[in-house]
């Protein structure tokens, strides 16, 4: 195991940084792996297999917190970690001070590693992205082509030690696949999308996911614009999620702080629909979704963020609560081991809701439904939080689908949108896992949004 192996090393290069100066130390240690395959027309496209491991040193000197970081874990880079970690502090002028941490007082630890995902074999992982490929185009005719079709999994170990006494050790793994489809109909073309995410390969359905995609291609075929005005808009999770995801620094304490965040001062205010609730969970037993600790050693909580449409916390980490005088919320995180400590979610979502998406178009009656939104990072400025995306989806008439719709424009303010939800839709689900852990949503009924079109 990870820990018996770095041992003696660890204890090493403790001894070394005090005799650099150094006093409260951690060390963070990192080890993954991952595979991917893609297939394009029956055929390996691309195949990776890759692995990383590396340690990072945090010491404080003089009260400043100085970091180094190796790859090359062995006995060679005791002395260079604790040199750099001395010399790192010595040119910083960081008002804001950073704690070394004694560990919370229980921890929710899980064994979540599964050894069934482990004992999958390539030739099982490939045939299935090949499956997968051949079912999409055995759906339609109008299946024209499949631009990327990829299997993937991964796995991660993570060590944090420090000289206060503080040991934790995880272990997780996750499997992946997505499949891109384009249908055309000989005058259009439209692309769908289809993923799933799981610590089990075996509840991978082919034939389900290429399915998925290809009808979220293919309705969309022959599309035309509406005229510009303000709508009522029904929302898919899908776009909700990604809108979501793409604003979830706003409640980032760091930003907050910095004053990067239009929530700055927000803290007991509503700023959405008493129909909304926002919850970071890191406890969701899914595929590398557990998080007992964060990446300062600090116990994770549930925690509802935005509790009924009222702000009740930022996401903190030891620094920026100490700075704002309240406690860490569990949400540090290091992209890597050689990352500073920075601020994520761990399961990130909004709060599924009660009301089904056909009782949503029938309370709309005459709308737009937006089933995916473009332009994120380009069309949203996330310290204002106004917005102007892309979209496509269908224009609705009557509670019904009566045609699809692109070529427009959706514009507002996300707290504004936050505020006009008329109803949440009980269709939860998560999207892929990204650095920060996962998020998801269910469906929205907006009241009105502004979209531009003819």
């Amino acid at each position: 195991m990870l820990r018996m192996a770095k041992k003696d090393l660890m204890e090493k290069i403790f001894d070394k940084g005090r005799e650099y100066g150094l006093k409260d130390m951690e060390i963070y240690l990192g080890k993954g792996s991952s595979f991917r395959v893609r297939i394009h027309k029956g055929e390996i496209d691309n195949y990776s297999v890759s692995s990383t491991e590396g340690l990072s040193l945090r010491g404080e000197y003089n009260g400043q917190m100085g970091y180094a970081h190796t790859s090359k874990l062995d006995e060679s880079s005791v002395e260079m970690l604790a040199r750099n970690a001395k010399e790192n502090a010595e040119v910083l002028t960081n008002e804001d001070k950073e704690v070394i941490f004694e560990g919370s007082p229980e921890y929710k630890l899980k064994d979540t590693y599964s050894e069934k995902l482990d004992r999958v074999t390539e030739k099982e992982k490939i045939e299935f992205a090949k499956e997968m490929e051949a079912k999409a185009y055995a759906f339609d005719k109008r299946i024209e082509s499949v631009p990327y079709c990829y299997y993937g999994d991964s796995s991660g170990e993570t060590l944090i030690k420090n000289t206060k006494g503080l040991e934790l050790f995880s272990k997780n793994n996750m499997a992946y696949c997505i499949v891109n489809v384009v249908a055309s109909d000989g005058n259009d073309k439209k692309s769908g999308t289809a993923y799933r995410c799981s610590g089990d390969f075996y509840t991978f359905n082919a034939e389900e996911i290429a399915r998925e995609a290809c009808e979220n291609a293919i309705p969309l075929l022959g599309g035309k614009s509406v005229k510009s005005g303000s709508y009522p808009v029904l929302m898919d999770r899908e776009a909700v999620i990604d809108l979501f995801s793409a604003c979830s620094d706003i409640f980032n304490a760091e930003l907050v702080q910095k004053g990067l965040s239009l929530l700055k001062g927000k803290l007991g205010e509503a700023i959405a629909s008493e129909k909304i609730s926002f919850i970071d969970d890191p406890f969701i037993d899914m595929a590398a979704g557990y998080r007992a600790f964060d990446d300062e050693g600090v116990a994770c909580r549930y925690k509802k963020i935005v509790d009924k449409g009222v702000l009740t916390t930022y996401f903190h980490n030891l620094k920026t609560a100490l700075t704002d005088g309240t406690e860490t919320t569990g949400n540090a995180y290091r992209a890597s081991y050689s990352s500073s400590i920075s601020i994520a979610p761990t399961n990130f979502y909004i709060e599924n809701g009660d009301t089904d998406v056909a009782e949503m178009l029938n309370r709309m009656g005459t709308g737009i439904m937006i089933t995916e939104i473009e332009g994120l990072h380009a069309g949203l400025n996330t310290v204002s939080g106004d917005f102007s995306l892309s979209a496509r989806g269908f224009y609705i008439k009557n509670g019904k689908k009566e045609r699809p719709v692109e070529q427009i424009t959706v514009s507002g303010n996300y707290l504004t949108l936050l505020k006009d939800v008329a109803a949440v839709g009980n269709d939860f689900k998560f999207g892929m896992p990204d650095g920060g852990g996962y998020k998801g949503a269910p469906s929205l009924l907006i009241e009105k949004l502004s979209v531009a079109g003819e």
